[in-house]
């Protein structure tokens, strides 16, 4: 998985590095037949250094693509003053394309229009520096405007895309935590309805066995605290920053989820941590959420799977919760297959200090393995 991540990842720059060197190889050609072979070393020169800049453009977009076009300005003077080919020639072009387009794209919109309005200026410098031809517009010129426009084309599709991608991804931690608002009453309701039990045992017991007092006031000092733990973490995950989870069914609902699932999807296995643990409420939740969100995810993406196993285990360092498909593998699955709807699980999840990990199995199928740390039940 990581090995493929990683070959995807770089494509961009292989396939930019082999366009590159064909768009040099052709500019070599065309200078070596019209000028002379000893002519197209200048402008290859500046065209590696500019395509450099461009493969290292992930370091620094913003003062790569300024060090590309300043490079490019100055090929362009010396080309003029020197009576050398005009430039930018094909390569030199591609590079500062690349260079121009991820610069608007990613940077903040001063900088990126600057970088776009700079990168317009060496065009249109370019063709005042170009010897004249005889249509009036050298083919030089012409080429760098394309790729002008093709960089500044490419870079705000991107970007409108990130933007939409974001604005979508932040609708879904909304929409999660407007649920875990809703979610906050049985939280409160499901502790303070252990206080007031504790607290109605505590007056018989003050009555009949008076030397039972102090242990029932600390059952309702360690439930208090329970409550106020729980509250925080689902009140903080309603606020832009310090997220945290919700709360309601228990571990017993999971088998009437597997059920429903069960009449229009693949069997599923369900083991359950033997015997049924009591949960946070907040814990339970982020348990049923997970294995939702998962079981939703094979019948989307995965409809050729055979068996859905879900596990649920509890041990010393916490609960784990694995599920498991055995579909074969397919191209849409080698990427990210849970979109949006492992967002919210993530925030969650991430809250309650656990860990979620998705992606194949080694052996086919995919997976959904979720950590959640108990929290401590300790009085004060």
């Amino acid at each position: 998985m990581r090995i493929w991540n990683r070959l995807a990842g770089a494509a961009p720059d292989l396939g930019f590095a082999v366009a590159f060197l064909v768009a040099l190889g052709v500019e070599a050609v065309a200078v070596a037949q019209t000028w002379g072979a000893g002519y197209w070393v200048f402008g290859g020169l500046a065209a590696v250094v500019v395509g450099v800049l461009a493969l290292l453009r992930r370091w620094h977009r913003g003062g790569l693509a300024v060090a590309g076009l300043v490079a490019a300005a100055a090929t362009v003077l010396v080309a003029r003053l020197a009576h050398l080919p005009a430039e930018p020639g094909p390569a030199l072009a591609l590079a500062l394309a690349v260079l121009v387009g991820a610069a608007v794209r990613t940077l903040p919109p001063v900088p990126a229009g600057a970088v776009g309005a700079a990168g317009l200026a060496l065009v249109v410098g370019s063709q005042f520096a170009a010897r004249p031809s005889p249509s009036g517009i050298s083919s030089v010129a012409a080429l760098g405007a394309l790729a002008w426009l093709a960089a500044v084309g490419v870079g705000l599709s991107l970007r409108l895309v990130d933007v939409r991608n974001q604005a979508t991804a932040e609708k879904v931690r909304q929409d999660e935590r407007l649920e875990l608002a809703r979610e906050l009453h049985d939280v409160v309701a499901h502790h303070i309805t252990g206080i007031v039990v504790q607290a109605q045992a505590a007056q018989l017991v003050a009555g009949r066995h008076p030397e039972k007092l102090p242990a029932t006031l600390a059952g309702i000092e360690l439930a208090g605290s329970d409550a106020l733990a729980a509250m925080r973490r689902v009140v903080g995950l309603l606020r832009d920053t310090g997220d945290a989870a919700p709360a309601s069914p228990g571990p017993e609902q999971l088998g009437a989820l597997v059920e429903r699932f069960n009449r229009h999807g693949p069997p599923v296995r369900l083991h359950l941590a033997e015997p049924p643990a009591e949960w946070p409420p907040e814990v339970t939740t982020t348990v049923h959420r997970i294995v939702q969100e998962a079981l939703t995810n094979v019948s989307r993406h995965a409809p050729h799977a055979r068996s859905v196993t879900v596990t649920v285990g509890q041990d010393a360092d916490g609960i784990s919760v694995e599920v498991v498909d055995d579909a074969p593998p397919a191209p849409a699955r080698k990427g990210h297959r849970g979109g949006y709807g492992l967002i919210g699980m993530r925030e969650r999840v991430q809250t309650l200090g656990g860990t979620l990990r998705t992606g194949p199995r080694a052996g086919g199928g995919w997976s959904v393995l979720a950590t959640l740390p108990l929290p401590a039940r300790t009085a004060r």
